[in-house]
C-alpha cells in the first residue's frame, strides 16, 4: 500500500469536505476510520499503525489550514467513544471517560491519534459540525442535527468507501416560516 497516496487522498478529502461544509475555526469534525478497510480487509480484522499514521498526517495538514478541531471515533469495542484534545472537551463541556484506546480496543486510528495529541482525552458523546467516515464506521451518532450529505470528489481512501456530512440547524415552523432574511422579510406587515 502506498502510504503517501493514502495521506494525499485523506488530505484532499478533509480539505474539500471542510470547505464544502463551511466548517469554521474551532468547530469540530469527527473522523471515523477503519484502517483494515483502507487495506481492503474486513473492518476490525487487519488494522495498521502505518496506515493510521498516514491518515493522521493527511488530516492534520488540512486541519492546520482550516482551523477546526478533530475528534477520532473509536471502534465498537469502546462503544464508539471519541479521542480529542482536552481543551476541545472543556470548551464544549463534555465529560471525560477513563480509557486509553489501543488497536484491539479502540482501533488503530484512534489509538494512533491518542498518542499524537498534546493532551488527549476520551469522551462518549459529541455533536460535531461535520464528519468523514472512512470504511463505513458509522459516525452519524456524533453529528449535530440535521446531517446533510457532502459528496467529496474522492469517494475512497485505499480500498475503503468514504462518506461525509455537514450539519445545519433544524428548520422549525410551519407553512409561514421563513428561513433566510430577504428584502421582503425585513418588516412584519
Amino acid at each position: 500500500m502506498d502510504l503517501s497516496a493514502i495521506e494525499n487522498q485523506v488530505r484532499e478529502i478533509v480539505d474539500e469536505v471542510g470547505r464544502l461544509a463551511k466548517i469554521k475555526a474551532g468547530q469540530i469534525m469527527v473522523i471515523g476510520c477503519s484502517t483494515s478497510e483502507v487495506l481492503g480487509n474486513h473492518i476490525g480484522k487487519a488494522g495498521s499503525k502505518d496506515v493510521a499514521a498516514a491518515i493522521y498526517r493527511g488530516i492534520r495538514t488540512a486541519q492546520e489550514q482550516l482551523g477546526f478541531a478533530v475528534a477520532f471515533q473509536c471502534c465498537e469495542h469502546l462503544n464508539r467513544a471519541l479521542v480529542l484534545e482536552r481543551d476541545t472537551m472543556e470548551r464544549h463541556g463534555w465529560d471525560e471517560v477513563s480509557v486509553v484506546p489501543v488497536p484491539t480496543a479502540g482501533g488503530s486510528m484512534a489509538a494512533h491519534a491518542y498518542l499524537q495529541m498534546t493532551d488527549p482525552v476520551v469522551v462518549e458523546h459529541i455533536q460535531a459540525h461535520a464528519g468523514i467516515d472512512i470504511g463505513d464506521t458509522f459516525i452519524g451518532m456524533h453529528l449535530k442535527h440535521v446531517a446533510v450529505p457532502v459528496r467529496p470528489s474522492l469517494r475512497s481512501v485505499g480500498e475503503a468507501h468514504v462518506t461525509a456530512a455537514s450539519t445545519r440547524p433544524k428548520l422549525i415552523g410551519g407553512a409561514r416560516a421563513v428561513y433566510e432574511v430577504t428584502p421582503l422579510t425585513d418588516s412584519c406587515t
